[in-house]
């Protein structure tokens, strides 16, 4: 009997993980889910850069690697699954509001009382989103990043600005929703991400444009169809 292989998953926050491990288990249930939380998003790290990004993912990977022993081969894929919290949106679309401690996300817009430090913020995302989206290969490993806009959230429960309370009981609901219902997961992604299209180049194009980084869409459900393929 083959040994399985492992599927290397990359999300920002233990909420994605409670809302994706059992799911994403059961669609590569030939394979070995590994769900790693950044507990952070990467792409805008303090000192990451569009020439750093991928050796940043890289290390990641490689640190489970080391600890379990395991070498490139055993990994079958690294999926990477981030929020674009409206990075690619036009400078008119982040409005200044000293009352917005914390970013404000809607579909047309981001609301902060610190409006250069979200246009700062946005470039050096986008740029490592960029730099994500358009690499291969990690560590010898096949990589692709996907996107959740305006995150996570919005795509799985279509809420914005939830608090950490709210994220873990929207994930636990919607984990229990669809843990017997995989074609149905699925399905919900592709719907989420019709506007994004099938194609994964294409898709990121989409998300580049206008303020659709803000609005709710996805191309995850690209992965999973690939994925269906692969095995038929």
């Amino acid at each position: 009997m083959a040994r399985k292989k492992i599927v290397f998953v990359l999300v920002e926050g233990p909420s994605d993980d409670s809302a994706l491990n059992l799911l994403l288990s059961r669609i590569y249930d030939k394979n070995y889910v590994y769900v790693h939380i950044m507990h952070a998003d990467i792409t805008t790290m303090r000192g990451v850069t569009a020439a750093s990004i991928v050796s940043k993912v890289g290390n990641e990977i490689r640190a489970f690697a080391k600890n379990g022993h395991y070498k490139n081969g055993d990994f079958q894929e690294i999926i990477h699954i981030a929020d674009l919290d409206g990075a690619y949106v036009p400078e008119e679309a982040i409005t200044e509001d000293a009352a917005a401690v914390k970013p404000m996300y809607s579909a047309q817009e981001i609301r902060t009382a610190n409006r250069e430090g979200i246009l700062s913020r946005n470039r050096i995302k986008s740029a490592n989103l960029d730099r994500l989206a358009e690499c291969g290969i990690v560590w010898g490993v096949p990589y692709r990043l996907y996107y959740m806009a305006c995150n996570l959230d919005h795509v799985l429960y279509r809420k914005l600005n939830c608090s950490d309370k709210e994220k873990e009981e929207n994930a636990y609901q919607f984990a229990k929703e669809y843990m017997d219902d995989i074609p149905g997961f699925i399905g919900f992604l592709a719907q989420a991400g019709e506007a994004a299209g099938t194609d994964y180049r294409k898709s990121w194009q989409y998300a580049r444009e206008g303020r659709h980084s803000l609005e709710r869409g996805t191309n995850l459900g690209i992965c999973f169809a690939e994925n269906q393929e692969a095995e038929s």
